[in-house]
């Protein structure tokens, strides 16, 4: 199909036809992908959906070169069809890189992501578990008030200075039939900009967080909770903000490069169930309700502190050290 494309056309046969190969792979796993899930009849939410055309407009270039079209010589890098690209290294590859990705981001600073074996860097045992419960008042809550994640707001910081932006942008748009100006421009680039900074300050908050809590303790047991749902309530806001959910993957990312032991906990009914005694509350617990009380032992404790160390007892972690904990359960999967 390529080849015969590459034939009747003159501008696919100015560039490298193994990027070219590399975007109908990926397109045909994506279809296949989509197609698995509606004949096996998965719920509208799990299915991933059929790809669509990417827009020079709308969507950032992105090529992907196999082993056989680049090469690394001299500090530079040499793509198929006599590319050669000066290479800032943000530091020294590990290892032969199998693949290359390079694309473009919002701002038009180009990049190169290269794909290397893991690294596994193992850390002393300390003899300590963790339980993590996800929440929006505070980011993560755990068994051990010094490893707490609060919700650090760096959207909301730079909310009054994006705004601004955005109003720049909508002052300054031109007409469908006329061409952007250079102010649009330059508005849109400041805000691409702020997006962009607020993005690493997340990632810079969560990576830093998971790396603490992974070398204070062995192993971890965390909420396996899916956030998405939160966009449809009055918190969307702060809850993306918060991003639990690039939290919770370097949590598991720092896990498994320092082979620390992560264990994925169900999320139903833990603000329901008392992690004393296992007794479990009738009706769901209202969101203004900070304090659980269980009514069979009479254990009192914060809301999210209680969920975090139900963590710890399903995940079947042995609790030492760790107040108001019954005798483990049996274990859960480990994250994958």
């Amino acid at each position: 199909m390529l080849t015969e494309a590459r034939r009747i056309t003159h501008w696919l046969r100015e560039g490298s036809s193994v990027p070219q190969q590399q975007v109908i792979r990926d397109f045909c796993r994506s279809r296949s992908k989509a197609l698995k899930d509606i004949t096996d009849r998965l719920p509208m939410r799990r299915r991933a959906g059929m790809p669509s055309w990417k827009k020079q407009r709308d969507a950032a270039p992105t090529l992907n070169y196999t082993r056989r079209g680049f090469r690394l010589k001299g500090g530079c890098l040499h793509l198929a069809g006599g590319i050669v690209v000066t290479v800032v290294w943000s530091r020294e590859l590990p290892a032969d890189p199998s693949s290359v990705r390079v694309y473009r981001d919002s701002l038009g600073h180009w990049y190169a992501s290269f794909v290397v074996p893991a690294q596994v860097e193992p850390l002393p045992g300390t003899g300590r578990v963790l339980g993590v419960d996800w929440g929006v008042r505070e980011t993560a809550t755990t068994t051990s008030d010094a490893h707490d994640l609060p919700y650090a707001g760096h959207g909301r910081k730079a909310m009054a200075k994006l705004g601004r932006y955005q109003r720049m942008m909508a002052r300054r748009r031109a007409p469908k039939d006329k061409p952007r100006s250079n102010g649009y421009r330059a508005a849109k680039r400041q805000v691409a900009k702020l997006h962009r900074k607020i993005a690493r300050q997340r990632q810079d908050t969560a990576r830093k967080w998971a790396k603490k809590v992974v070398r204070d303790h062995d192993a971890v047991a965390v909420e396996d909770f899916r956030p998405k749902f939160l966009a449809r309530t009055s918190m969307a806001r702060k809850a993306a903000d918060a991003a639990i959910s690039a939290t919770k993957a370097a949590l598991i990312e720092m896990g498994h490069k320092h082979q620390r032991d992560i264990r994925l906990v169900h999320p139903a009914r833990t603000t329901m169930e008392c992690a004393r005694c296992g007794a479990g509350t009738k009706h769901a617990l209202p969101l203004s309700e900070r304090t659980y009380t269980c009514t069979v032992c009479g254990a009192v404790s914060p809301r999210d502190k209680n969920s975090a160390r139900v963590m710890l007892v399903r995940a079947g972690l042995n609790p030492a050290g760790v107040e108001g904990v019954r005798p483990p359960g049996p274990p859960v999967r480990k994250a994958a």
